[in-house]
């Protein structure tokens, strides 16, 4: 990945120049005195978005008609749909930039932070935040993912939007069969896998295993909660309580708690195993829950995975940003404000099921009545992200699945598996 983004620098240096980032600074120093001022003039916002269907489209082209009715300060935000293309959707908008052809606002994955913040593409929104009325209307622990994700504990480049928040989907009937309660501690936690696995026609073999464990590429998600769940961190994977976590999951594994084919299982396995009853646990957020309640009815609930000596789930992303070429940048704060705790973002996260960062709009009825919001509000105050680095990409499609993989087969110890982890992203 690190070659990739010096390549691109290097070819886009070489037909546009530095004239694209040399202003950075000063365009700085005029954000914060325009964000000082709070002058809005009328004006024209290009606003780039990806949707990923056809009626995501047609609702964000609601949100902006139903903005530029209603704001007073004569805003005008024209929004133009632009592919994802399997992420190209970034490396095109970078590209763009460069070249000098940015648009005022754009939606945002929090990934390709460092390479915008390193060449002075984005405008930092911390002034705006700082003044705006709104603020306290997001957890705190949003706003210090972003500033995260731009390197900067003081500075924000990025505005949050929606999110989803991983929990434990669980089966209540098998619940009721093992005869566990819903966990409130990470013991409980592993107490309750156990006691789900269960032979329940007495031939001798297994017919419900407890969790369903994801060992293949994305199964470095509900991994991190049990890294955590011993007192853990990312930052440290080699220190003994990240050590500890992952002999809690090699554990599971080893004892006959996860299914046999945990090793090499994806997001398909593991939905697929729960749906049928073969596990009675496994993590994912509300993008699968229309299809658990339409496949299992009543009978499928889920809870925020529980705390032990620390606590943290995975944080899926969608944001905004400005460009630091917009030359209406308060105009522009105005409109990725509305997306954000807004009547956008209730209209954006009722329609298309995304959990809202606004707690104003959590509070409504539409998340208040539906289990699998209300579990993902809980995790949102210790919900994370992967660490974002150079190597972040090839560690997780790569080095994650590979190396865990040796660990629960026992081709290499828990300690040894994390010292290999914690090497490939920190180099």
């Amino acid at each position: 990945m690190k070659k990739k983004w010096i390549a691109v620098l290097l070819a886009t240096t070489m037909v546009f120049g530095a004239t694209a980032c040399s202003s950075g600074n000063e365009e700085k120093k005029d954000s914060k005195k325009e964000a000082d001022s709070g002058e809005i003039e009328p004006c024209t916002i290009n606003f780039k978005y990806w949707a990923d269907n056809t009626e995501y489209s047609q609702l964000m082209q609601e949100i902006i008609e139903k903005f530029n009715k209603e704001n007073e300060k004569g805003i005008e935000v024209v929004g133009e749909e632009v592919p994802w293309d399997g992420g190209a959707y970034s490396e095109n908008l970078f590209n763009a930039c460069m070249g000098g052809g940015s648009p005022d606002v754009a939606t945002w994955k929090l990934t390709s932070t460092p390479l915008f913040v390193n060449n002075d593409l984005l405008t930092d929104l911390t002034p705006y935040i700082d003044k705006w009325e709104d603020k306290d209307d997001i957890p705190e622990n949003i706003y210090n993912i972003m500033k995260e994700a731009g390197g900067s504990e003081e500075e924000m480049y990025v505005m949050p939007w929606n999110v989803q928040v991983l929990y434990v989907y669980y089966r209540p009937s098998i619940f009721e069969k093992a005869g566990v309660e819903v966990p409130k501690t990470y013991d409980e936690f592993l107490e309750a896998i156990k006691k789900c696995t269960m032979d329940t026609d007495g031939d001798g073999e297994t017919d419900v295993y407890g969790f369903g464990m994801r060992g293949a590429k994305g199964g470095q998600e509900p991994w991190g909660s049990f890294i955590y769940g011993e007192g853990g961190d990312f930052e440290n994977l080699t220190s003994k309580e990240s050590v500890k976590g992952m002999q809690d999951f090699i554990d599971l594994y080893e004892n006959g708690y996860v299914p046999p084919t945990a090793v090499s299982d994806g997001f398909q396995e593991t939905v697929a195993n729960f749906q049928s009853g073969l596990t009675a646990m496994f993590i994912h957020h509300t993008g699968s829950s229309a299809n658990m309640e339409e496949v299992l009815g009543d009978d499928v609930a889920a809870f925020p995975f529980p705390a032990g000596e620390g606590q943290w789930t995975s944080m899926g992303d969608t944001e905004t940003v400005i460009f630091e070429s917009c030359e209406n940048k308060a105009a522009a704060f105005e409109w990725v404000s509305y997306l954000a705790t807004g009547e956008g973002q209730k209209m954006w996260c009722e329609g298309t099921g995304q959990v809202p960062v606004s707690q104003t709009v959590q509070q409504g009825e539409y998340f208040q009545n539906n289990k699998f919001m209300k579990a993902s509000i809980e995790g949102m105050d210790y919900a994370g992200i992967i660490p974002i680095k150079d190597t972040t990409t090839e560690w997780i499609s790569t080095v994650w699945p590979s190396t865990v993989g040796q660990a629960l087969t026992g081709e290499i110890s828990a300690k040894e598996c994390m010292e290999i982890l914690q090497e490939e992203l920190y180099k």
